[in-house]
């Protein structure tokens, strides 16, 4: 059996920028200005023109130690040598300051020696325009500048600047710090001004968990997951992207990569559910005008994704760069915002409908905008019978999916408790029509022989996203029907392990090659809901070992070894992690299961 291959990285980020951090301490991803920008250090997709920002001790790694501060996203990262021991903090600003939270494009090192008198190499070499600009540089008084991008690029440092620009070792004696700016420099004291950033950025996280709303179950992994979670907002828009990555493989030489690096309308309805079941509502208030924004755009019909400031072309070319351990081709954009995937107007009306109907919001801050509710109503009523791409984005047929329809019932569903709760007739009327003409479709999907709903109407294929039936509460948990389709489901997707494929037929790229994590923990949830809850919570722990060092979890797991492989750190699969521990925790609850 092959060695099982995991992404060595721990994630840091302030819902301005992100940045991917070896145990090595080399930064191998981190895009500035923007989560879709081109990458300052990208040596994730090419060792060559990557750029780098790296502490390596002298003489090489013995041994390496990472974990986050508790309760954070600060990175720590602790490195064992031949003539010492020392620690990279690392970590992106972030704290409340004059009224609004301060996120600067700021990256801060900390390096503080621990044993010995370990020699460290210092380099970063920025790149921009994916490696096609090497900035110049040059030596100021306490500061490096970095000229030729967008803005000015600076390190701010203690360190002896001559031994950085030669490449040269330096003795560790006492600890020194690494600003790296973009656009607005560092002008403070860089020791008191970074331990103070270090001690504001450790309790603005350690006071956003404190008011997360979970149960014990598993509790740590869900606050590392909402941690991680929280950092895939960008917070100046509202906008939730995918992932931080781009074209990093869901299968070894499978061609399967993509540039997730933006915000999908289905993703970011996963995410938001994630968050409300947490008890966190300002990520949701923010993505709503980030939906108000797009609306005004959207005309015929919303796009299945969007760049995080709404711009609506994302075209998808591929880059000339070797990709992840040789994996080509490295794509920039993503074709699939051409895509008819109709899901989405019926997840904006889930997403949303905590907004409208929880008693925690005031409604009269939402009554002007019930035009947005119709208007999604309209163009569901609309393209009831038009096929689509579905949520998984074929990219060369068309189908008429269930996982849809059941979009189209949920959706109608939310806008008819909307309705109701603004005494809008006409909106709960057209509601209460598209219910029943959305079940008919779903209907239409179910297969009598084998007792389970197929991927599309007029096709035998099943699709793990009809665990949703399920979830969504369209199937009665407590019937039959529920548990002959979960048994179905299972028998044909399902490994040994508790990994779940999405479906097993070719399509544009032949057959899936890896499981995808999150239809997994579709399955805890749906095993919750039939009542097999002893299944769900071993198939739960079981999913936990797919994760990394940090518990920080891919996009796609093989079944054959436990490999990682997509995108990473994928939101899909920790909001699949937050969702099934909390579904767990509420049957938990329950006198009978004390």
């Amino acid at each position: 059996m092959a060695k099982r291959h995991t992404y060595d990285y721990g994630l840091i980020g302030n819902c301005s920028f992100q940045a991917h951090i070896h145990k090595n301490t080399s930064i191998d991803w981190m895009c500035w200005p923007r989560f879709d920008s081109s990458f300052i250090f990208g040596k994730l997709l090419d060792d060559e023109k990557g750029g780098s920002f790296t502490l390596f001790p002298e003489g090489g790694i013995k041994h390496s130690h990472q974990h986050y501060l508790e309760n954070t996203n600060i990175l720590c990262t602790e490195i064992t040598c031949e003539e010492g021991k020392y620690r990279v903090i690392d970590f992106a600003p972030r704290f409340f300051q004059f009224d609004r939270h301060y996120k600067p494009l700021m990256l801060i090192r900390k390096v503080e020696p621990l044993e010995g008198s370990p020699r460290v190499n210092v380099q970063c070499k920025p790149v921009g325009d994916y490696g096609k600009i090497q900035p110049e540089q040059y030596e100021a008084s306490n500061h490096i500048e970095y000229l030729g991008l967008e803005k000015e690029l600076r390190l701010t440092t203690d360190f002896p600047l001559s031994y950085i620009i030669s490449d040269e070792s330096i003795v560790l004696t006492e600890t020194k710090y690494l600003v790296l700016t973009y656009g607005a420099p560092l002008e403070a004291p860089i020791k008191s001004t970074c331990e103070q950033f270090l001690e504001k950025t450790k309790l603005y996280w350690r006071g956003w968990v404190k008011n997360l709303s979970v149960s014990n179950f598993h509790q740590a992994d869900i606050n590392r997951s909402a941690l991680a979670l929280k950092i895939h907002q960008y917070e100046d828009t509202g906008a939730i992207i995918a992932a931080g990555t781009t074209s990093l493989p869901e299968a070894d030489g499978s061609g399967r990569n993509w540039d997730y690096r933006y915000c999908w309308m289905r993703d970011a309805h996963y995410t938001l559910t994630a968050f409300n079941n947490i008890g966190h509502f300002e990520e949701l208030e923010r993505y709503f005008n980030y939906i108000v924004n797009l609306s005004v755009k959207a005309k015929d019909r919303f796009q299945p994704l969007y760049s995080i400031t709404g711009e609506t072309h994302l075209d998808e070319i591929i880059l000339d760069l070797p990709g992840y351990k040789g994996n080509s081709p490295v794509r920039v954009g993503n074709q699939a915002y051409t895509h008819i995937q109709n899901d989405v107007y019926g997840q904006v009306l889930v997403s949303l409908l905590p907004l409208y109907t929880d008693k925690r919001f005031i409604n009269l801050e939402r009554s002007d905008s019930l035009k947005l509710i119709r208007d999604l109503l309209d163009k569901i009523e609309k393209l009831m019978d038009e096929p689509d791409a579905g949520l998984w984005e074929f990219r060369h047929f068309a189908q008429k999916h269930s996982y849809t329809y059941l979009f189209h019932w949920a959706g109608a569903s939310a806008a008819k408790k909307i309705g109701e709760a603004f005494n809008d007739k006409k909106t709960t009327k057209l509601a209460e029509k598209l219910i029943k003409a959305s079940s008919e479709h779903i209907e239409a999907c179910f297969d009598k022989k084998r007792e389970v709903y197929t991927q599309a109407i007029g096709i035998s294929n099943l699709d793990a996203s009809d665990l949703q039936l399920i979830i969504m509460g369209y199937l009665n948990h407590d019937s039959d029907l529920a548990k002959n389709h979960l048994i179905a489901l299972e028998k044909d997707l399902k490994t040994k392990e508790g990994l779940f494929y999405r479906y097993k037929h070719s399509d544009d790229f032949g057959e899936p090659e890896t499981t995808f994590l999150i239809c997994a923990f579709w399955y805890v949830e749906a095993l919750t809901c039939v009542g097999r809850v002893d299944e769900a919570i071993n198939t739960f722990e079981q999913l936990l070992t797919y994760s990394n060092h940090l518990g920080l979890l891919s996009e796609d797991v093989d079944a054959e070894n436990g490999s990682q492989w997509g995108n990473f750190p994928q939101a899909y699969s920790h909001v699949g992690l937050v969702n099934a521990a909390y579904r767990i925790s509420k049957k938990l609850d329950r006198p009978n299961f004390l």
